[in-house]
């Protein structure tokens, strides 16, 4: 049997497994208050009976659901090659007698991006719809908001203090949100195999300062326009920015991945990543503006949608939210001809104590050509590109080593910075 005829007929029978065995029904169940249809999105008005076009009294503007998948499938490499993955997919807006199969090979590498903003209460929904690959495998997923001080460790994704989520079943993780900056999320559940394979996302929260009323003053002398952003609540609007762009720095091992997916014993202790990625993308994939095409494992289902290029009208402030979530080793991101100002690290404003609690404290951004993270570190970076000339720049591992796609040259972790006239 070939390897596509195999995933086809393991397809029939995952699906067989967890719909049809008593031992085994799957239950997808979603919270989200205002929902009025089980697919994650809350409804400002009812949508049947008597009360239809009414508003609905459950629905709440501050609420966010996403519901997500978790789940195994495949990625294209910039070399050509595929590589077997375990990972998320987002199945918002799915009914959910249709989440199972649509979550089947949906894993997407980065796991779909989270943006919510300070003050938001986010219900992120997780049902687990197997593995269509590996049969065989049984693993619970979980949720690990990076960096989030969680109200309580029971949200929290670490299997050892809190839920993890078996094959078929379904959890509501619920998060107030309330501090902004750059985190990241990732499956804890046997957490450097299941990141190694690919389960891991971008995730940021924009500042309430974003929300202020029209000629709001700050700090300076700075005056808030309605539809200004910034990265953190600065006061003085030292973060604002036009264009954000998040970037997260991974690594594979195409050994691991090849051992996963031929039901071998998995090489931790030799595990070595040849393939240094962004946003899930090697270089020249990266600066790809599209999806990446399904790769043929995938049987239509995209799994690599998110670019890493950056592309800016010159005068434009961008900021670039880089977070690092390897499992095996620290990674140096770096520019040649553009100033990177650092104004946060790991989901922090970068700032002294307040004199009195209104005036800003001292600022302590600092410019760099480089910076270096390790797993699980963030940076936020603001770009101006008004001193700049127009034209490409390049972002990309100072490391030489990592300029290569496995053992092809001149790739690897890096991408563009397009300034446009």
């Amino acid at each position: 049997m070939t390897r596509y005829a195999l995933m086809q007929a393991t397809t029939g029978s995952v699906l067989l497994i967890l719909l049809l065995a008593p031992s085994a029904r799957a239950e997808v169940k979603v919270q989200c208050p205002g929902d009025l249809d089980g697919d994650a999105i809350p409804d400002p008005k009812i949508k049947t009976g008597p009360n239809k076009g009414k508003a609905n009294p459950a629905y709440r503007p501050e609420v966010r659901c996403r519901h997500l998948s978790a789940g195994d499938g495949f990625l294209t490499m910039a070399d050509g090659r595929d590589l077997y993955m375990f990972g998320f997919a987002d199945v918002t807006g799915t009914p959910p007698g249709q989440v199972m199969e649509k979550g089947m090979l949906g894993a997407n590498a980065p796991a779909p991006t989270i943006a919510v903003d300070e003050g938001d209460e986010l219900y992120l929904s997780l049902t687990n719809v197997g593995m269509n690959g590996r049969p065989d495998l049984f693993d619970p997923h979980s949720v690990h908001w990076h960096g989030f001080p969680q109200a309580a460790a029971v949200f929290d994704g670490v299997p050892e203090s809190s839920i993890a989520i078996n094959m078929g079943s379904s959890l509501t993780y619920y998060y107030k949100v309330i501090e902004p900056g750059t985190y990241m999320y990732h499956c804890h559940v046997e957490a450097t195999e299941h990141m190694q394979m690919g389960m891991l996302g971008n995730l940021y929260v924009r500042p309430k300062q974003n929300k202020l009323p029209n000629n709001t003053p700050l700090a300076g002398g700075f005056i808030h326009k309605t539809g200004q952003k910034y990265a953190y609540n600065d006061g003085d609007g030292s973060t604002r920015y036009d264009l954000e762009v998040p970037i997260q720095i991974t690594s594979m091992d195409p050994s691991f991945h090849d051992a996963s997916e031929q039901v071998q014993p998995l090489p931790f202790a030799l595990m070595r990543d040849r393939y240094p990625l962004l946003n899930g993308r090697g270089y020249p994939d990266t600066v790809n503006p599209g999806p990446l095409p399904a790769p043929m494992m995938n049987m239509g289902v995209v799994s690599q949608p998110v670019s890493s290029v950056v592309t800016a009208k010159k005068g434009q402030r961008v900021l670039l939210r880089i977070s690092n979530l390897t499992v095996t080793r620290f990674f140096t991101l770096g520019t040649v001809g553009v100033p990177m100002q650092i104004v946060g690290h790991s989901a922090r404003l970068l700032r002294g104590p307040s004199p009195d609690g209104v005036v800003p404290g001292k600022n302590l951004y600092y410019t760099t050509g480089s910076v270096t993270l390790g797993g699980g570190e963030s940076v936020d970076v603001i770009v101006d590109t008004g001193p700049l000339a127009a034209g490409t720049y390049f972002l990309y591992s100072k490391n030489l080593f990592d300029l290569a796609n496995n053992f092809d040259d001149l790739g690897g972790m890096m991408t563009e910075i397009v300034i446009q006239p």
